[in-house]
């Protein structure tokens, strides 16, 4: 039992630890969060809080990681996967705080690196893992073989694992604490399939969130920012890849599926019809701009995201599958 804890605290610590050290620095070198002018009027008063926070969280890691299993090839393409996307956030959040360029790396660039990580998840898991191309269809025993197509599927999944945590990163303890709870998820679903590298590393990634929570609840003294929440995508991406359930992600995070989908519909609504489907996308502003507190908002979203893991437990434990 506590060599499935100890990650846990260990990546919790350091964020505690290094956080009071950090979070002053940031504030000296005026790192600040700009604030949307068309978003809630309210978030304007958190204009200058400290971003940058995912700092903490690759430093956290990485000591969880070197502690705990680090030299686990597994183990290993996880971080690499999640360290690549915090360096990819901390680019664009570099390039937006401190060369204040508001649009930070261009669309291309972000896909150019997160491409290149994929390419590297894609070698370890077919040369070294022996992967596959099957993807499990959750409900069933059955395994879908895409051949070919699963490094493209792969790209999908790591894109849309990041990007989606990255839009859900917009209200004070959101993303880490949705992410908490996806993390401890595919603790239990490493487990189950008998990985215990990767299972110590989501453990690890679940106190690093939790640790960042101290600093990150309302009201947040310090905000994640692209450094954090690209590399707790790409992190939750490649746990889902090395245990053979990608599409079982959808239904963990369904949290972040949501998020991302509701900005999906609302530019399409409005290109194509002119008109919104939500008061303001991602779907979290939408329950704002109706009333709801911003506490509220994250307690719901919170609560959904445990119901989220409990189902996606749920139909793992009905399928059978080992």
């Amino acid at each position: 039992m506590m060599e499935w804890i100890l990650p846990g605290l260990a990546g919790m610590a350091v964020v505690l630890a290094a956080g009071p050290i950090l979070i002053p620095i940031l504030h000296k070198l005026k790192f600040g969060q700009s604030i949307r002018e068309e978003g809630p009027q309210r978030h304007l008063a958190k204009a200058g809080t400290p971003t940058m926070g995912g700092l903490l969280m690759l430093l956290s890691m990485t000591v969880a990681t070197l502690l705990f299993g680090g030299w686990r090839p597994e183990v290993l393409v996880v971080y690499l996967v999640f360290v690549g996307h915090g360096l990819i956030g901390f680019s664009d959040d570099y390039i937006k705080v401190v060369l204040k360029r508001n649009l930070g790396l261009t669309a291309k660039q972000k896909l150019l690196g997160q491409a290149a990580l994929a390419l590297v998840l894609a070698y370890v898991a077919q040369v070294y893992l022996q992967r596959g191309t099957e993807v499990w269809l959750p409900g069933t025993s059955q395994m879908l073989d895409l051949g070919w197509g699963y490094y493209a599927f792969l790209f999908f999944i790591l894109v849309g694992a990041s990007n989606a945590v990255n839009l859900t990163d917009g209200l004070d303890g959101l993303a880490a604490g949705t992410m908490t709870v996806a993390s401890v998820c595919y603790a239990v679903i490493a487990a189950y399939f008998g990985h215990e590298g990767l299972g110590a590393f989501a453990v690890a990634l679940a106190g690093s969130c939790l640790g960042f929570l101290w600093f990150n609840a309302y009201p947040a003294k310090i905000f994640m920012g692209d450094t954090g929440s690209l590399a707790l995508g790409g992190a939750l991406a490649a746990l889902a890849v090395l245990t053979k359930t990608e599409l079982l992600l959808g239904i963990v995070g369904l949290v972040f599926v949501a998020e991302a989908l509701s900005v999906i519909l609302q530019v399409f609504s409005f290109k194509t019809t002119g008109k919104r489907i939500f008061r303001m996308s991602p779907l979290h502003h939408h329950f704002e701009l109706g009333g709801w507190s911003e506490r509220k908002v994250v307690l719901v979203f919170w609560l959904s995201g445990v119901g989220a893991a409990l189902a996606a437990l749920g139909v793992l434990w009905m399928s059978g599958l080992r």
